[in-house]
């Protein structure tokens, strides 16, 4: 039977690009792991073998490395956008570029003048250590005349030791699990979020300060919501987003329950008074949901792994 040729996409993926900016002795680093895949024009390479229409995937891979030398990188969703628009305008048969990032923290290493003998603290600006907190990770799209640029994070594992119940569940012949008026709440957060920028550069979020203020605004609303559960919880912090930043629309959750069980100490003749736990990996339960400005139609993909 025919066959015909459905979406397809090509590019360079996890060029990792490290950018230092020298500010005299002050060293400022940028990690980012980039992604490229462009679309547009390509039936005759996939039918007939013409490459008449392919950019080289090694050239997208040296695009990256020379764009952070000519432009540097500011953030990696201005980075996106320098790219994206590059392809697009500049390749007739590309029609749409999607640029996804990771970024990797570093925060410079504090150190001690206590002997003089070692470099003074002063004069030490360009040491770091990984932070070994979240992924950074942003996707930029632009078709020549549409943006949409998402911006989130993963692996940000967060815990609050109190102020979380679960009880009042549907209960049948198969549930084992005891109500709990006091428990741990921990979830490792996987989020993405979607701006409302088009291409108009005088309304261009600052994209750093919106990144720290949203993750602010989802670690305050965790700290602070008297969890009922879990799907409280991600609501109150999107909602806590959505209200306090005008330029985002839409944000996405993937929370796993990472579960703590009270550990059974009285075959030891020990009391458990909510102190010691066994922190379970497996199986666990994953609570997703979107939160939206009201009118707003979602975009976000429900899988995050696809972003």
């Amino acid at each position: 039977m025919p066959t015909i040729l459905g979406q397809n996409q090509y590019g360079k993926a996890e060029n990792r690009v490290v950018k230092i900016t020298r500010d005299g002795a002050t060293h400022h680093i940028k990690d980012l792991n980039v992604s490229v895949a462009l679309s547009g024009e390509m039936d005759d390479v996939h039918l007939t073998g013409s490459n008449a229409n392919v950019l080289p995937t090694d050239t997208t891979k040296n695009t990256v490395y020379a764009f952070a030398k000519e432009y540097g990188i500011e953030s990696a969703e201005q980075f996106g956008i320098h790219l994206a628009r590059h392809f697009v305008n500049s390749q007739d048969p590309i029609h749409q570029a999607r640029i996804r990032i990771e970024e990797y923290s570093w925060e410079r290493i504090e150190t001690s003048d206590a002997n003089s003998k070692f470099i003074g603290s002063e004069d030490v600006k360009h040491s770091f250590v990984r932070k070994g907190q979240e992924t950074r990770v942003s996707e930029i799209t632009y078709n020549g005349s549409e943006w949409q640029v998402i911006s989130g994070l993963k692996d940000l594992v967060v815990m609050n030791s109190t102020n979380s119940e679960f009880w009042g569940y549907v209960k049948d012949k198969y549930t084992t699990l005891q109500e709990a008026y006091d428990r741990i709440l921990a979830t490792q957060v996987s989020s993405r979020w979607r701006f409302n920028w088009t291409d108009d550069e005088q309304r261009m979020p600052n994209w750093e300060r919106s990144y720290e203020q949203t993750k602010k605004h989802m670690l305050e609303a965790f700290a602070e919501t008297y969890s009922l559960s879990l799907q409280q919880t991600l609501y109150q912090m999107g909602s806590r987003i959505i209200n306090n930043r005008s330029e985002i629309d839409e944000i996405r959750f993937s929370l796993p329950n990472k579960h703590h069980f009270l550990v059974d100490l009285e075959p030891f003749g020990l009391k458990n008074d909510n102190e010691v736990y066994f922190a379970a990996d497996r199986p666990y339960g994953l609570i997703e949901a979107t939160v939206l400005r009201d009118g707003v139609e979602p975009k976000i993909p429900v899988d995050l792994s696809n972003l």
